[in-house]
């Protein structure tokens, strides 16, 4: 089972989070994307761009903030944050 927590910081506070499940057998990346797409879906929200600095720490600790810079929109919080929170 693959399970992804989505959160959203403002003022160091925590003000929206919810956990992507996905069991499907293809890769990780996919898997990714897929969740990013039901998160943004279910709270309105741009699908937001992966920077270098993203996918580095991504890569390094299944862990990630998108701030302003990464969305094409203005955002209302300081950032997003997707954590992978289990693998297959």
């Amino acid at each position: 089972m693959f399970r992804m927590w989505c959160k959203i910081w403002k003022d160091a506070r925590l003000i929206k989070h919810m956990t992507v499940s996905d069991g499907k057998p293809v890769n990780r990346t996919k898997k990714v994307l897929s969740a990013i797409d039901e998160m943004c879906g279910a709270w309105d929200l741009a699908r937001p761009i992966w920077l270098e600095a993203n996918v580095r720490d991504f890569q390094k600790h299944s862990k990630t903030r998108f701030g302003q810079d990464c969305f094409a929109e203005t955002i209302d919080f300081d950032y997003l944050e997707i954590q992978i929170i289990e693998e297959d």
